[in-house]
């Protein structure tokens, strides 16, 4: 069921993405990068969601992804769940050097589909290709579970920005060709990103359910649909 729609004069949608995976994969740091362009050596496991905020350009429409960061330990996986709630799209990271994380992949995917639609937008990440002596787990094996799952695949790094923000840009460019209106153009121009909306990243702790009043998706009603189309002449509400 398409969510989606325009709420501010500043961006067009708004879409909830969730980074999932294990413990100490590097998903803080691919938060950050994306956001921030920053990486840190220091990063403690998360505690509880995190989340923070980057404004792309896809298509030609502004959209405001909201990152929501998860923790990984086993103590957290019975809390974390509620914060699948409302999520569009979903990146699940594991770690390149260490071949446990690769194997629980499948679980993870398993529990993110057990509190979201079948057709959640998820693209699978191999992180810290930097780390090319340690690597424990090759592209062949990703590739083939990717392809097993029906996901799409890329290899990243936070320390050295690479593929991050594609990794990204991928996983929101699905999530907009999924509830973009009918009556566009089917064809997607190359998407770009802007870093001019960006926010602090923020902890909400475990056990509370928060929602942005402000920032989550509304669905209109049907008269709401009809105004918009009149005034449009194209709706952008879905």
């Amino acid at each position: 069921m398409k969510r989606s729609v325009t709420i501010s004069s500043e961006y067009d949608f708004i879409f909830k993405i969730v980074i999932i995976g294990d413990s100490s994969v590097g998903k803080s740091n691919l938060l950050l990068r994306f956001t921030r362009n920053e990486f840190r050596l220091d990063t403690q496991s998360t505690i509880g969601v995190e989340f923070a905020y980057k404004q792309l350009l896809i298509d030609g429409k502004r959209i405001k992804t909201q990152v929501w960061d998860t923790a990984g330990q086993e103590r957290f996986k019975t809390v974390i769940p509620q914060f699948y709630r409302g999520s569009e799209g979903a990146l699940v990271v594991f770690d390149l050097t260490k071949p446990d994380t690769f194997q629980h992949v499948s679980t993870w995917i398993e529990e993110v589909y057990r509190h979201t639609p079948a057709d959640l937008p998820i693209v699978l990440v191999g992180n810290k290709s930097d780390l090319v002596e340690q690597r424990a787990v090759s592209r062949e094996e990703a590739t083939a579970l990717a392809k097993h799952l029906n996901l799409s695949y890329m290899e990243t790094s936070a320390l050295n920005a690479s593929n991050v923000e594609q990794a990204f840009v991928l996983l929101v460019s699905s999530v907009y060709e999924k509830n973009k209106p009918l009556s566009m153009d089917t064809s997607l121009s190359s998407p770009t990103s802007t870093s001019d909306d960006i926010s602090h990243t923020r902890t909400v702790p475990v056990g509370v359910d928060e929602t942005l009043d402000s920032d989550k998706p509304i669905r209109p009603s049907h008269k709401e649909k009809r105004s918009s189309q009149k005034k449009n002449g194209c709706c952008v509400i879905s």
